[in-house]
């Protein structure tokens, strides 16, 4: 009986020997496997870092909406008259308003 040889066995000699290690043969299907099909993969990984870093930018910018309208209320709590004077044109019944508009140069 004869044994046939591999028609293989040229190409694989000249892969190196620590390529042709079964260990590492295992480890980078693994590897593969968590980078590309795993469900906390690479790229579901980037998605979700971006979506956190927009998340914390409109975390920022709506804590500084709400100190601005704190600071709004402060000041409407102070002068109530003021703030509809100014804000809706409101005024007295023996009163005038002249709203003057500053033209862009």
């Amino acid at each position: 009986m004869a044994i046939r040889n591999n028609p293989f066995k040229p190409i694989i000699k000249k892969i190196p020997a620590p390529l042709r290690n079964a260990y590492f043969i295992l480890l980078a299907l693994f590897f593969f496997w968590m980078i590309f099909f795993d469900k906390h993969d690479f790229l579901t990984q980037w998605q979700l870092q971006g979506s956190l870093d927009k998340l914390e930018e409109d975390k920022t910018f709506y804590k500084e909406k709400i100190k601005e309208v704190r600071q709004e209320i402060k000041e409407v709590d102070r002068d109530k008259e003021k703030f509809a004077r100014e804000n809706y044109f409101m005024k007295k019944d023996n009163e005038d308003v002249f709203i003057i508009v500053e033209e862009e140069k």
